[in-house]
């Protein structure tokens, strides 16, 4: 039997992650051979994988990282089956050393095929699962490139963001973190409501509006306050046409209440602004700019970007499940 010595154990264990006995009994199958102990570790990570293959690796880690020179940002998720694992610091830290080696890649593909301490990123995985003794799988995989990127991980890395924006301006981190927030907050899914395809929007109207009308129904059989129910959902579809006719239709409400036409200028800015609100849903849902800001709801996303005459030129958002 080979004479096992303790600092070839913790290189092994320093090497692979796996635990001390693990790492022990490796060495002894291998005979002391440090290579063949890495590859015993090896192939019981790719028994247990195959063992996992159906499992569901729906927890983990969400971790985004920015190059040094703030001009490139990498999201990723790193996942696993239980949250006892993914709060691991162990399991952490290598979702924060793979996110950091993603930095160099485009795509999922090429991360997963590429260099990670002699084996490829695809087989650590792999190794790792049989270390862990869990399924552990790249889920996601986002890349923003700008003039200046910012980043933001909510807490307990459960969801991680990332903002280019047009100019690395004074502040920019702070903006930047400001708006990661935001998107890591209100789950937007696109810049602007300019970049709905018009056939989307047309049927989440339709959408929608039946199920506020069916909502309405039973709202109405029980007594309560029905539902507004609204002719549009995005500004995409507020034409100048439907705007006059919509201040033509606020007029007219004031005149048949009576009130003065010389006091008008001081309450149709606020009927039009509940018009857009009411009208302009799915753009406060999905669209970064036109929601409102979460630190002062005054104001749009858009409006606080443009105070420092920047713009958000892309983001991504990357979540477990």
């Amino acid at each position: 039997m080979a004479d096992i010595k303790a600092a070839d154990v913790m290189k092994l264990r320093k090497s692979s992650g796996a635990g001390m006995m693990d790492c022990k009994k490796a060495l002894i199958e291998a005979e002391g051979d440090f290579d063949k102990a890495v590859d015993v570790l090896r192939k019981r990570g790719q028994k247990m994988a195959e063992k996992r293959a159906d499992r569901e690796s729906s927890e983990g880690a969400a971790i985004s990282v920015v190059n040094t020179d703030k001009t490139a940002g990498v999201s990723i998720v790193l996942g696993c089956e239980t949250d006892f694992v993914g709060k691991n610091e162990d399991f952490v830290a290598l979702a924060k050393e793979l996110a950091a080696a993603a930095l160099n890649f485009k795509t999922k593909e090429e991360f997963l095929a590429s260099d990670f301490g002699g084996v490829s990123v695809a087989d650590k995985l792999v190794e790792q699962t049989g270390v862990v003794g869990e399924k552990l799988e790249i889920n996601d995989f986002a890349r923003v490139e700008a003039p200046f990127v910012g980043s933001y991980i909510h807490v307990g890395n459960k969801i991680a963001t990332l903002v280019g924006l047009s100019e690395a301006v004074d502040g920019a981190e702070a903006l930047s973190r400001d708006i990661a927030m935001q998107v890591a907050s209100m789950g937007a899914t696109t810049l602007s409501y300019k970049d709905f395809d018009p056939e989307f929007v047309a049927a989440e109207t339709e959408a929608r509006i039946a199920a506020i009308e069916k909502d309405n129904i039973e709202l109405g059989r029980l007594g309560k306050t029905l539902k507004n129910v609204p002719q549009y959902i995005s500004k995409s579809q507020l034409t100048d046409e439907i705007m006059a006719k919509a201040e033509a239709d606020a007029k007219a409400e004031l005149t048949a209440e009576g009130k003065p036409e010389k006091i008008w200028d001081r309450i149709l800015p606020g009927k039009m602004e509940r018009f857009i609100s009411d009208n302009t849903t799915l753009d406060q849902e999905k669209c970064l700019l036109d929601q409102n800001f979460i630190k002062d709801e005054k104001i749009t996303v858009a409006e606080y970007v443009a105070a420092s005459n920047v713009e958000v030129v892309a983001f991504s958002r990357v979540t477990l499940g």
